[in-house]
């Protein structure tokens, strides 16, 4: 499903290598896959609706990682009814299936069902896209029995169980909670404590102006302060790993960090610039969490198994991401911490500092009053406060998944961009002149390889992408892996108890036809 433009890239760096003289690599993030299975297929329909999505409502990563474990659940649930061990998550064994239809092409229907009832209820903009998308598998998409002896029936049974106990998980979906004022709205009646004018407490978040693309102004609100509120997958509390608060104004680290965050953002490479914008995860975005299955797909790629071993690969994958987002937020939320945008503009006042004058504008010196991060007008930096910081979070999880789930650390891919795209369209060298005169290459259109040796060097990536861009400082992003870290070892064990089906039975009852 992916473009030829990107088959041709891929294929050149198969028959070039890697920059500086590195070896060859076979695995390119994101390339085609020349025989998936339906698990890879289902996955690949999801995170393109969840990408439609992103393009009507914009990027709300809390809200996208539930949607991923819910659509990746659905998938695992459906499968484990034509397993000879494997406990669904809500029906347990109820749904289990005799040996003589534990087939293929039954668990592949099965799935098909399951993923697409998910995915009409979290995204009924697109019904038609989807149902269009069923019967050009040749699946009749109003098939909506509830008949176990039939994979529709299982597909559509381990959908509606699981919709059911998600229907009131805390995230407020459909807006029905008491006092929300529309679908995800807050339930905490969160209030920041720095007005949109002025500054009260540099140590709390404060909304920031973004231009509306009309050319206007807004101030975008927290976006969803009570996820901390949200049932988990694995995890027993949102606060079972909250790390220790982070480092105030005016101490040792807040200025070590913060000087980190202007000399980085003030002098990106062309490979830097490509990084960030690599792990800010564009054009077609979806989230952190869609953006470490789409790495599980490449593991997929590379170790090619079969169709059990993809659905329990992007089951834990995409669920402890989900839980990363949870716990991230709850710590978000508690310690309301102020992001760059506030602490250089409000710190290094009076100052002249090294800093990105805007797109095809190079870098320049300018009052610290003028400090923005690299990213375009309409979307400065991420609207909710900065510790722990969420990329980081989200990645400490899923690359420590990976590498339990594989058993080892090594992914050895590579991603191919391009320098400045999100950033910098259509700019070029003469318009690429500094202020103070120093000339910067061409930023657009300029091709980089970025080596992804291991999951954990592809987090820490992410984590320092962010300090490079002037979203988050280093505190945010150390607190971030760790958390993630912490939950992705802590959950395996129960991930596994699924596998084996000696995982605590939920009792859910069948849904009643």
């Amino acid at each position: 499903m992916k473009s030829s433009a990107v088959l041709l890239a891929a294929l050149a760096v198969l028959s070039l290598g890697c920059t500086r003289g590195a070896a060859p690599v076979a695995l390119v993030h994101q390339a085609p896959n020349p025989s998936p299975s339906a698990a890879y297929v289902a996955l690949e329909l999801a995170l393109e609706a969840t990408a439609r999505d992103v393009d009507r409502q914009g990027a709300r990563p809390p809200i996208i990682a539930r949607e991923v474990s819910m659509y990746v659940t659905a998938m695992y649930d459906a499968w484990a009814a034509y397993d000879a061990k494997a406990a669904g998550t809500r029906l347990g064994a109820r749904l289990r299936r005799p040996e003589a239809e534990r087939t293929d092409p039954n668990r592949e229907r099965a799935i098909a069902f399951a993923v697409h009832r998910v995915l009409e209820s979290l995204y009924p903009d697109d019904r038609a896209w989807l149902d269009e998308a069923m019967r050009a598998r040749g699946l009749d998409p109003s098939d909506r029995r509830l008949d176990p002896s039939s994979p529709s029936g299982v597909g559509n049974l381990a959908a509606a169980a699981l919709l059911t106990y998600r229907r009131h998980d805390g995230s407020n979906q459909f807006g029905d909670e008491p006092g929300a004022e529309g679908p995800y709205a807050d339930t905490t009646h969160y209030a920041p404590k720095n007005p949109v004018d002025r500054v009260v407490d540099p140590d709390r978040w404060q909304p920031i102006p973004f231009a509306d693309g009309k050319g206007g102004v807004k101030y975008p609100g927290f976006l969803t302060p009570h996820w901390g509120t949200v049932k988990p997958f694995a995890l027993e509390r949102p606060d079972q790993f909250r790390p220790p608060p982070p480092p105030k104004v005016g101490s040792e680290q807040m200025e070590r960090d913060l000087d980190e965050v202007i000399a980085l953002n003030g002098h990106l490479s062309l490979e830097q610039k490509a990084i960030v914008e690599f792990m800010r995860d564009g054009p077609r975005s979806t989230g952190q969490s869609g953006h470490w299955l789409r790495f599980a797909q490449d593991v997929a790629r590379r170790d090619p198994g079969d169709l059990g071993r993809d659905v329990k690969l992007f089951f834990a994958v995409g669920n402890v991401t989900f839980d990363a987002f949870i716990a991230c937020w709850e710590a978000k939320a508690i310690y309301d911490s102020s992001r760059p945008w506030l602490l250089v503009r409000h710190l290094r006042a009076g100052k002249t500092i090294d800093a990105y004058a805007g797109s095809c504008q190079g870098f320049a010196r300018l009052p610290a009053e003028q400090w923005h991060p690299y990213s375009p007008p309409t979307f400065v930096t991420p609207p909710f406060p900065g510790y722990p910081s969420g990329h980081s979070t989200a990645s400490g999880a899923g690359s420590k998944m990976l590498e339990l789930f594989t058993g080892s650390d090594r992914f050895d891919a590579v991603a191919l961009r391009t320098a400045g795209e999100l950033t910098e369209v259509g700019c070029d060298a003469s318009a690429m002149q500094a202020r103070d005169g120093v000339p910067e290459k061409k930023a657009g259109g300029t091709a980089i390889t970025l080596r992804l040796p291991t999951f954990s060097s592809v987090a820490e990536m992410a984590g320092q992408s962010r300090i490079m861009g002037g979203y988050h400082i280093q505190a945010d992003n150390l607190a971030g892996l760790a958390l993630g870290r912490s939950i992705a070892t802590w959950s395996w064990p129960r991930y596994q108890a699924y596998f084996e089906g000696t995982a605590k039975d939920p009792g859910d009852p069948l849904p009643a036809p």
